[in-house]
């Protein structure tokens, strides 16, 4: 869960209400940085144009109007090449379909590494822009997320 204060001056964020939860963004000058759950709304007193369009891409995802997204990120510098072409290829899965952690891995060029995807989905910065919902175990099975199964499931059946 992440802290709505913030000490970093040029990070800016908006946390508001969804179907799943209260979620919030932050951004770093015009793009951004993190998406995830928070404990309650608010926002920056300033709201950049990427944090508006962010919220008005998600509100549209939950209302069924929106199947892909179209935002600038900002990985973390700290991410490993791997974990960055498991995010790169989590995007790839189409809305509405799942993919297990070993196809996910194999996509990464690594086929071995189904546990490895599965940590780098659960370091997910970017929670539903990067669909790592749409992950699912070896039998089809829904397994992790950061949100709870609930969610996931939840997230799986909007896309239905």
């Amino acid at each position: 869960m992440f802290k709505l204060y913030n000490k970093n001056m040029n990070t800016k964020f908006t946390a508001f209400k969804t179907p799943v939860g209260i979620l919030k963004i932050t951004a770093d000058g015009n793009k951004i940085t993190a998406i995830g759950f928070a404990a309650r709304e608010g926002r920056s007193a300033e709201l950049p144009v990427v944090l508006q369009e962010a919220k008005k891409q998600l509100l549209e995802y939950f209302d069924g109007k929106r199947k892909s997204f179209k935002l600038p990120l900002k990985f973390p510098a700290s991410a490993s090449a791997f974990r960055l072409k498991i995010w790169k290829a989590m995007c790839r899965v189409p809305y509405g379909k799942t993919m297990t952690y070993g196809e996910l891995s194999a996509k990464a060029g690594n086929l071995k590494a189904a546990r490895a995807a599965g940590g780098a989905c659960n370091k997910n910065p970017f929670m539903i822009i990067l669909p790592c919902h749409r992950i699912v175990g070896s039998d089809g099975s829904l397994t992790g997320y950061a949100g709870g199964l609930n969610v996931k499931k939840y997230l799986l059946n909007l896309e239905k």
